[in-house]
């Protein structure tokens, strides 16, 4: 601008003013579209964060809702088998009950109809519960184990090798599906 009014001293000073002002507004509209642009970058990165932030508060929404489904699922069904199992239980008497009769039937000199009466009832109960995943523990011979047996009584073996085995069975145990709805009841050979 000096320049001008040394190259030109004719050039008026209202002219020179202008031309500063004109240069002044050009640098404040620049400053102020720098500023925009920073502005509207920082808008830009503020709703990345908060869509990066929804993002992952859904994905994690989303995670605990599977978790309230499966252990919601689960529980029905641990519900389902819990009143299996009860109802099972509740049989389990009758089991008994039908085992000792069919031994007093078959010691005795009862007609054989009686026998195989009471068996195929026996036999269809047992096959029914089986269905429904009950096994019988076997413990008679076993080695004596805290986990299927409960011991009742001791009995005094005089062989080495029948020593903490089952000597007798005085009721029978039970698993539904693996797990002991009724121990065994036992006489443990020391």
């Amino acid at each position: 601008m000096s320049e001008d009014i040394q190259k030109n001293p004719e050039v008026p000073a209202e002219e020179v003013k202008e031309k500063k002002e004109t240069k002044k507004k050009s640098f404040l509209k620049r400053d102020a579209k720098k500023e925009k642009i920073e502005e509207l970058e920082n808008k830009v990165a503020e709703l990345e964060n908060k869509t990066a932030k929804d993002k992952d508060d859904y994905i994690r929404l989303m995670a605990e809702f599977d978790n309230y489904r499966r252990r919601t699922s689960q529980e029905k069904l641990e519900l389902v088998s819990m009143a299996s199992t009860d109802t099972i239980k509740g049989l389990l008497p009758v089991l008994d009950d039908c085992e000792r009769a069919l031994k007093v039937l078959m010691e005795s000199d009862d007609s054989e109809a009686a026998k195989e009466g009471t068996e195929l009832i026996y036999n269809k109960l047992m096959g029914y519960l089986k269905s429904k995943g009950l096994a019988v523990i076997e413990a008679m011979g076993e080695a004596f184990d805290t986990d299927l047996h409960e011991a009742v009584a001791q009995f005094p073996v005089q062989e080495e090798d029948k020593k903490g085995k089952v000597f007798d069975v005085v009721q029978t145990g039970y698993t539904l599906n693996g797990k002991v709805i009724r121990f065994a009841k036992v006489v443990v050979g020391i």
